[in-house]
C-alpha cells in the first residue's frame, strides 16, 4: 500500500483545501408572485414553476 515518505505540512494541506467553500444558493423572484424562490424549484408561497401553476395550495 502506498505510504507517504514525509508529513505533509498543514499549510501545504491548506493551500489545496482553499477551493473547497460552500457557496451561496442563486435566488431569483418568482413570476407570479414575486417571492425569493431557489432555482429549478417550485414557489413554495404561490406554488407556481415557470408560469404555470404546479401544485395547489390549500386556501388558509
Amino acid at each position: 500500500m502506498a505510504h507517504p515518505k514525509r508529513k505533509i505540512s498543514s499549510t501545504r494541506r491548506d493551500k489545496r483545501r482553499t477551493h473547497y467553500k460552500a457557496e451561496a444558493p442563486t435566488i431569483s423572484t418568482c413570476s407570479n408572485c414575486g417571492a425569493a424562490v431557489l432555482y429549478h424549484r417550485v414557489c413554495p408561497e404561490c406554488g407556481f414553476y415557470r408560469g404555470r401553476l404546479a401544485i395547489e395550495k390549500k386556501a388558509e
